[in-house]
């Protein structure tokens, strides 16, 4: 302990001490760090005490940046009585003796240290007025006391203290005073000015607890004047409810008024009393009354009546159709005709609208821009992946939990009766033991039923004729045959590839720029660089892979401007699109150059647009076996079957050098990894026969599609526009295509027909013709006996 003589001591070990100020006279608990509560430990353990002085911490100060400058100089000198563990560390018992100064502090071995200095009081103060202020401080404390229950046991010590410096160490804690505060107080060193400013922070904060009493009483009084009224409240409506008087305005929403002042018809109307009446007698405990609301709720916000119609214009719709869509002419024109029967029909709607085609190609844009045509509402559904027939129908309401159906939902959200509806994805509803959606479908896309559909939840019919529906899909064959039966299909095939030029430059790169915050101008892309775009860096029959090559675009050059390494205009090249892009992901098949026999070009349809590709036959010594590889499918392996058949027939009793019965022909079809069927390859797989058993080369620059027949019949087969762009974009020059196929060419983009040469066929003979410059006898076969005998027929 230093004497009152100024006297001080040198290595104290200085204890920070957060949120709390210790004043003399007092005992104290405190936190301190493992490896301060060790070293205390070992001090006691070596001189049975341990010494140390406290020094508060200044705030926002945490416990790893305590350095000297973050500390106060002047604390209390500490006398250690008990060390003991902690989930943090240990937690120290002291006695604070006197007040000291930190002369000088230093860090050793990871602790602080600190030189002192006694601070004595100045006594200033006569007894009298000691006394005086000390019955005023015992008065205060208890006053303060006395107005929180249960704090007697608390007080009580203060009757045995005879100081005010007693009073303050015990109190001080407890009072809400900021440390600063606490620590002004610690450090005023005249005692006079400390009991004061001691005395003052008793009474203020006196003030501040009868406030604060008086106004928890006052919310106290209010609330339970509120629970009052609201018993009353509820016991007045029991008892009206009881006598069957009031209007039930205030029980039950006012829905008796709502409902006879709405537009409901009169059977709806007479369906939504009953549930009035029943949710006016049911009492305010019946656990039905949720449920009847919400119903009544969905009634009243439902649309029952078409409203005000507005006339449809032929030429704005072409227009609105014109400005968000290139290219579908025959899909645009289709749609105007639909519209066009609304408009002679008063917009009853006659039929529904399903628009197929593959991913990209606008089929959900084109149903908002009809809605946006006629000026209607567009609420769209998904039902990709839909699984459960009340997704549809809706639940009954006796489940828990029970909702409308996704019609009727949509309805209530379009506030109107004539909305444009878009039932999106309807080839990927699926079935489950929960029902078929795609047979609840049947009655909502039936015109003759629409008018009295029927939603579990709902219990009444409602009228969807007045809606426009139309579904999209991606294929026909997962769509069950009786829902496919009542829409009417508009098929979208895909872009070409001036139209996919066109739909990037006029909405692509302008709605990229503005979702990447580029304004108009600042990134320009060359025509040739977009067309090798859509070439070498997109094989889709739509545009969506072409709009995602365009964002990637638009990200290089935004991270230019951030690092301010852009020239504006920034103009993409051709030479540019490797850096920018990466490498061509997309390996496009190309014609031949050199003709070999037993190789034919043939086309084929897929997803994203047709394709070409080569047929490759050999043969060896063998049995007379036919291989076929290529990964393909069975109806392409019969076609191969039927023409090999076919050739045999025809080279049975000719001198062509080529024996079938000690030779095994294989069949392949590159790109092994891709399925591959279909009948359209018979021509193809018959020509590449002949070429290779015949030893003619076929013209690579020629390419050709057709199934055959057994007897050399050459029949119509699907998907032509799709083959001849393929055909064009690989540099074919010719293509062989059934007669029946003809008049499919109508749809080729003209550009297109220009550049190509078609040949239509109606028999092999025709092909072989065209194709090798040959033409094959025709054999039949006679029975004679128990042998049969080829005889030529030229």
């Amino acid at each position: 302990m230093l004497s009152a003589h100024n006297e001080t001591t040198q290595d104290t070990l200085v204890v920070p001490l957060f949120e709390i100020v210790v004043f003399p006279e007092s005992r104290t608990k405190f936190h301190v760090d493992q490896s301060t509560g060790e070293l205390l430990l070992a001090r006691m353990k070596v001189a049975g005490a341990a010494t140390a002085v406290g020094l508060a911490v200044k705030e926002e100060t945490s416990p790893s940046e305590v350095t000297a400058a973050s500390l106060y100089t002047i604390g209390s000198l500490l006398h250690v009585t008990r060390v003991q563990p902690s989930d943090d560390g240990y937690l120290v018992c002291a006695q604070a003796v006197q007040r000291v100064k930190a002369v000088f502090m230093h860090e050793k071995a990871g602790h602080l240290y600190a030189e002192l200095k006694a601070l004595p009081d100045t006594h200033d103060l006569g007894e009298e007025m000691r006394a005086q202020i000390l019955g005023d401080v015992r008065a205060t404390v208890l006053e303060i006391g006395k107005r929180f229950p249960g704090s007697e046991q608390f007080v009580r010590p203060l009757e045995r203290m005879e100081s005010v410096d007693q009073i303050m160490a015990f109190v001080m804690p407890f009072l809400p005073v900021e440390v600063a505060e606490k620590q002004a107080l610690l450090e005023t060193v005249s005692v006079r000015q400390r009991y004061i400013r001691f005395l003052e922070m008793l009474v203020t904060a006196r003030e501040d607890i009868n406030l604060r009493l008086e106004m928890a009483q006052k919310v106290n009084e209010r609330v339970s004047r509120s629970n009052r009224e609201a018993m009353l409240r509820e016991q007045l409506r029991v008892i009206q409810e009881e006598l069957n008087e009031g209007d039930g305005s205030s029980a039950d929403g006012g829905y008796r008024k709502r409902v006879e002042e709405s537009d409901m018809p009169e059977e709806v109307r007479k369906k939504a009393l009953a549930e009035v009446r029943k949710l006016e007698t049911g009492g305010s405990h019946n656990h039905e009354s949720a449920v009847i609301r919400n119903y009544l709720d969905l009634m009243l916000e439902l649309p029952w009546v078409t409203g005000e119609k507005k006339s449809i214009d032929i030429d704005e719709a072409r227009q609105v159709l014109d400005r968000h869509h290139n290219g579908l002419e025959k899909v645009k024109e289709r749609i105007i005709q639909h519209l066009a029967v609304m408009k002679l029909k008063q917009e009853k709607q006659g039929s529904i609208l399903l628009f197929a085609g593959p991913p990209g190609t606008g089929k959900t844009s084109l149903g908002r821009s009809i809605a946006e045509a006629l000026g209607r509402e567009y609420v769209r559904i998904s039902l990709g992946g839909v699984r459960d027939e009340a997704e549809i129908r809706g639940h009954r309401r006796t489940y828990v939990g029970a909702l409308p159906g996704r019609i009727i939902q949509g309805m209530k959200k379009a506030g109107t009766k004539n909305p444009v509806f878009i039932l999106d994805e309807v080839d990927k509803l699926a079935v489950s033991y929960a029902g078929d959606p795609a047979a609840a479908l049947l009655e909502v896309l039936d015109p003759e039923q629409n008018s009295t559909f029927s939603d579990h939840y709902l219990e009444v019919a409602y009228d969807l004729s007045d809606v426009l529906f139309i579904a999209t899909a991606n294929t026909l064959a997962t769509i069950p045959a009786p829902l496919l039966d009542r829409m009417e299909l508009i098929e979208i095939s895909g872009y070409t590839k001036n139209e996919k030029f066109a739909i990037a430059k006029d909405h692509l790169l302008p709605e990229t720029l503005k979702e990447h915050g580029l304004e108009p101008g600042q990134l320009v892309i060359e025509d040739e660089a977009l067309k090798v775009i859509i070439d070498s860096y997109t094989r889709e029959a739509g545009v969506r892979w072409l709009k995602k090559q365009l964002a990637k675009t638009a990200r290089y050059l935004s991270e230019k401007i951030v690092s301010g390494k852009a020239e504006l205009p920034f103009v993409v090249t051709v030479e540019m699109l490797p850096e920018i892009l990466g490498k061509e992901p997309v390996r496009k098949e190309m014609a031949r150059k050199e003709p070999v026999p037993g190789v034919v070009t043939g086309l084929a349809w897929t997803p994203v647009g047709g394709e070409i590709l080569f047929i490759e036959g050999t043969f060896m010594p063998g049995t007379g076996k036919l291989t076929l590889t290529g990964q393909l499918g069975d109806v392409m392996k019969e076609s191969a079957t039927i023409s090999l058949s076919l050739l045999r027939s025809r080279l049975a009793n000719t001198e062509n050098g080529f024996d079938f019965i000690k030779s095994d022909i294989h069949i392949h079809v590159p790109s092994g990894a891709t399925p591959k069927d279909g009948p359209s390859a018979g021509v193809t797989l018959f020509s590449a026969l002949a070429s290779l058993i015949t030893g003619k080369t076929v013209d690579p620059l020629l390419a050709m599609t057709g199934e055959i027949t057994l007897s050399g019949a050459v029949l119509p087969v699907g998907g032509i526009k799709e083959k001849v762009l393929a055909a064009h974009r690989a540099g074919i020059r010719k293509v062989i295509l059934p007669k029946e196929n003809e008049r499919d060419l109508q749809d080729v983009p003209e550009d297109v027909r220009e550049e190509l040469m078609f040949v239509t066929v109606e028999n092999v003979d025709e092909v072989l013709r065209e194709a090798l410059g040959i033409e094959l006898p025709r054999t039949v076969f006679l029975h004679k006996g128990n042998s049969v005998i080829p005889v030529q027929n030229c």
